[in-house]
């Protein structure tokens, strides 16, 4: 059913739904939109809707090739909504469940075009603050480039930083999606530019391994790694590649790279990617999320994914992705396909003991395609064997010894024996 936003604009069914409110396929003044309605308990909040108004002018006025841009933000009543450029096209994370990571040439064209999209943000003073790849758009009616990736577009601009506001969190919160949180936002800094610079790094590690550096288990223990624990290498791509990664996945905010010049960097790389296969490495093993032992596991959705993100992707047909594919779910998930993706959790700021006990083997690490993971239920059931085989081996060896001694007391008894074999002896 139909319904008006404000004066203007008309929505006429959900696309998708998020934690954050509801994206619905519209029409205005200037032909198709895309409405994101926020959730009426947000749009209560009157502390939200000054920050809304506050935002209004920074993110109407930024205006970039690929910045999925917001036309308007409208408030009317109870209802607020950012109305915004319709793309055609699917969303990154879309991608990634159907081919579960791509060639290096895809997936550096694509990060090029975020870094580009954060470069213009930055310079208008705008920080993401969830760059991930359900918010990141792939128009489908533009002809493809390097690696045959479509033209890649930024979305969900702002909608972190009005949510963030100190009627609904605590300084004991964190508002973010966990596998892609830097190491300062973790320890309660305030988010500057840098953070997203994290955020590109671990969705361009995402895009070449099919899984994230530090994701996997409960949102507590990603958070702590993402404080603790270095980077594993990726194996089989160019080295300047891994080290443009490895710099922008770097503990100290200073560190990183700019985005203006992450993006240039990237862009000096393809040539040499052109026709490079996807990498042949393996994180799961054949079973998959039973690597993790989470009793948090059954039943809990697919760690911050958003249906909301697919908000531009499908018009017309209400889809909305499933669960999550791959290694990147934090925890695993047996919903349905047509299960709701939140775009931001709410998590307590683990403190400086938890922080302090690293993560003890569980962290992401590429192997060779066939290898079990350690701590994975193949290299649990590896350990089992091998522990049972050194427990029947010392069974016998016990055995042995004990028929040892009857026989040495048989022979101190009896004298009949024969001489024991050389090189033995018998006390």
């Amino acid at each position: 059913m139909a319904r008006k936003i404000g004066s203007r604009y008309t929505a006429h069914r959900i696309l998708g739904r998020g934690s954050a409110g509801t994206v619905w396929l519209g029409d205005g003044p200037e032909g198709p939109v895309a409405i994101k309605l926020l959730r009426e308990d947000l749009a209560s909040d009157q502390d939200l809707v000054e920050r809304f108004v506050q935002e209004r002018s920074a993110l109407l006025c930024l205006d970039h090739p690929r910045v999925v841009g917001v036309r308007d933000l409208v408030v009317d009543g109870n209802e607020l909504a950012l109305v915004m450029d319709l793309v055609r096209g699917t969303d990154l994370r879309t991608r990634l469940e159907r081919d579960r990571r791509l060639a290096p040439a895809a997936a550096v064209a694509i990060a090029a075009d975020v870094a580009d999209a954060l470069a213009a943000a930055h310079a208008a003073g705008l920080v993401h603050r969830d760059v991930k790849p359900e918010n990141v758009l792939l128009d489908a009616l533009a002809m493809e480039g390097p690696g045959g990736a479509p033209p890649a577009l930024l979305t969900d601009f702002g909608v972190a930083k009005l949510i963030d506001s100190p009627s609904r969190t605590r300084a004991t919160s964190i508002i973010g999606t966990p596998d892609y949180l830097a190491p300062e936002i973790v320890e309660g800094l305030p988010p500057r530019a840098a953070v997203d610079i994290y955020a590109l790094a671990t969705v361009v590690y995402e895009l070449l391994a099919g899984f994230t550096p530090f994701g996997g288990g409960h949102p507590g223990a990603v958070l702590r790694r993402h404080v603790t624990e270095a980077v594993a290498p990726l194996p089989g791509i160019p080295d300047e590649l891994w080290q443009l990664i490895h710099q922008c996945l770097a503990k100290a905010p200073a560190s990183r790279l700019r985005a203006a010049e992450l993006a240039a960097r990237l862009r000096e790389l393809l040539p040499a990617l052109e026709g490079l296969p996807p990498l042949d490495i393996d994180e799961q093993g054949e079973e998959g999320y039973a690597d993790y032992e989470d009793p948090a596991r059954d039943g809990a959705g697919p760690g911050s994914a958003e249906g909301a993100a697919h908000e531009h992707s499908h018009p017309g047909t209400g889809a909305v992705p499933g669960p999550g594919g791959g290694a990147v779910p934090l925890v695993h998930s047996r919903v349905g396909p047509d299960a709701n993706r939140d775009t931001h959790t709410s998590m307590r700021v683990p403190g400086e003991d938890e922080l302090a006990g690293g993560a003890h083997g569980t962290a992401r690490a590429p192997r060779a395609v066939g290898e079990a993971r350690a701590g994975s239920a193949r290299h649990r059931i590896a350990v089992r064997r091998r522990r049972l085989k050194i427990g029947v081996a010392a069974a016998l060896v016990a055995a042995a010894l004990a028929v040892g001694g009857w026989l040495a007391t048989s022979e101190e008894d009896t004298g009949s024996l024969p001489a024991p074999a050389s090189g033995y002896s018998v006390d």
